[in-house]
């Protein structure tokens, strides 16, 4: 049975307003979001299209604010209050002493046809977790997806509904979300431990949880998973990539560690012997990173994806579009394959590398096997075009036993004023390490392959150490300095300070030159990333 909204939703939400601010409402509430009051300001209404309206000349008084609170439900630990039986959210704003003087009144609806766009995901019985900025109808699709799944899927759905916001206030959930089952929190702290609770004594076949923010939440949704219940969840964070620069929740997509190759795997990857791995299987099987309203970003296998971040490769998921007016979607870009790609044991130059030259260097090869250096090209996505005549390049690749003292290849490149660089021979990884010096990669920053034992081990400890160093900034939000170490193995450390979305400076003079790591900004703070 199709479901049909309350049709007093709004006249419920207009009820809770001053009355001059239901009056400036009455013929103008389509496309309503929210009302804001902050006393001494203003009354404001915002809309979907991100148009605002004053809705009076006098600026809000006590009196407005206490009409509105005395209207609505107790609030919570998170400062949220609602109408019983509606989905409207009230969120307030206090001053020092406790004393509200600000509210933000947000229109809840119910809205049918959302999860047609991933349809097929919700079907598929995996995990699945959602990413987006605020207001971009996250808790709205995890509404939709309660109904369906208990209504028609015939599953047994409990709702964490840590701020009621999913299942309106009051004891009787609303109706938005079906037969699924509603456990509400007495306070946000102890929402990771409801999650457990309700897994244990309510027998649920999928558990939907709002807002994971914090490692315990994090945790239990583990625990959650590797006991067979399917967790549908929002996280802090616009895309996949965030959740790996954030210490708290990084273990939802698997968590990552620091793993020390032997000779001839780092030789095969052609990477550094010290590299960022997933440390675990990921919680959630399925990423969708809402990018507006009607576009989702869609990662089937979330631990390819992060395997592919970690070893810098940029990652292409599947794009769906929804239109709005017929409820249909498309498919805008379909994923790539990780697979496909990695089939040679071929390893991306990270992003940074890629970007240091934006404009294509035209390589001849000259005995080098091209469809090996073109392949190479391609997957490693470097900014390097292979032409057909030595007149059209840049530069000149030649294999060693070609290119001589002495051979003609010289004097026709001296004659045209072009580098040669010279492989032993027609494999991966000298290819790559020519490719390195054309586009003036600096080894230093790179790695090479060839690691001796000691500096190796060097490397494991430096980078623990920046681990440990990371979580202290992040616990005192003081900045600390690390040992000395040599230029590249600073690079390292770098690199995963980076991980967890922090900033690093190298200080002092050589040989005592060494990273300085800073606190997380005010900025980052709030939106969650300590």
């Amino acid at each position: 049975m199709e479901f049909i909204p309350p049709a007093d939703d709004l006249s419920s939400f207009l009820s809770i307003l001053p009355e001059k601010l239901r009056l400036a409402l009455a013929n103008d509430t389509n496309g309503l979001t929210e009302v804001v009051m902050d006393i001494g300001r203003k009354p404001e209404a915002r809309y979907h299209d991100h148009h605002s309206l004053d809705l009076s000349e006098q600026p809000v008084s006590e009196e407005d604010l206490t009409y509105t609170v005395d209207r609505v439900g107790e609030f919570s630990g998170d400062n949220r209050a609602g109408i019983e039986r509606t989905l409207h959210r009230i969120s307030c704003i206090r001053n020092r002493s406790g004393k509200i003087i600000g509210l933000t009144c947000r229109v809840g609806r119910a809205v049918t046809g959302t999860i047609n766009i991933i349809r097929d995901l919700v079907e598929s019985g995996k995990s699945i977790l959602f990413l987006g900025p605020p207001g971009v109808g996250k808790t709205t699709k995890l509404r939709e997806m309660a109904r369906v799944l208990a209504d028609e899927l015939n599953k047994r759905v409990i709702v964490i509904d840590t701020s009621n916001e999913i299942a309106g206030d009051g004891d009787v959930p609303h109706p938005a979300i079906g037969a699924a089952r509603r456990m509400q929190v007495s306070h946000p702290n102890q929402q990771h431990a409801v999650m457990i609770e309700a897994v244990e004594n309510h027998t649920p076949e999928v558990i939907i949880i709002d807002e994971i923010g914090t490692e315990e939440e994090a945790a239990a949704a583990r625990t959650i998973a590797e006991r067979g219940v399917t967790l549908i969840g929002t996280a802090h964070g616009n895309a996949l990539e965030n959740l790996l620069k954030n210490p708290t929740l990084v273990d939802l997509v698997g968590g990552i560690q620091t793993v020390t190759l032997g000779d001839e795997e780092a030789r095969r990857r052609g990477t550094q012997k010290t590299v960022l791995e997933r440390a675990a299987q990921p919680t959630f099987e399925i990423c969708v990173e809402i990018l507006d309203r009607q576009t989702l970003a869609v990662h089937r296998n979330v631990a390819e994806a992060v395997d592919q971040l970690l070893r810098g490769w940029k990652i292409h998921p599947e794009i769906r579009r929804r239109d709005e007016s017929t409820g249909q979607f498309s498919v805008l870009q379909t994923e790539t394959p990780v697979a496909a790609a990695s089939a040679d044991g071929l390893q991306p130059f990270t992003t940074d590398w890629a970007s240091q030259q934006e404009t294509f260097l035209k390589i001849y090869p000259y005995a080098v096997s091209k469809g090996q250096l073109e392949r190479v090209v391609k997957t490693l996505q470097l900014p390097v075009a292979v032409v057909k005549t030595i007149d059209d390049a840049d530069a000149i690749l030649a294999l060693r036993s070609y290119a001589r003292s002495g051979a003609k290849i010289y004097s026709l490149a001296e004659a045209r004023q072009i580098p040669v660089y010279v492989v032993k021979s027609n494999n991966v990884p000298q290819i790559q390490k020519a490719l390195r010096e054309a586009l003036h990669l600096d080894t230093e920053q790179i790695g090479s392959v060839e690691w001796e034992s000691d500096i190796a081990d060097e490397t494991e400890v430096a980078l623990e150490e920046a681990r440990q160093a990371v979580v202290k900034v992040m616990d005192r939000l003081e900045p600390i300095e690390l040992t000395p170490r040599r230029a590249y193995i600073r690079r390292l450390q770098h690199q995963l300070v980076e991980r967890f979305n922090l900033t690093s400076r190298s200080v002092g003079d050589e040989p005592a030159r060494r990273l300085r790591i800073l606190p997380p900004t005010s900025a980052q703070q709030s939106l969650g990333y300590i």
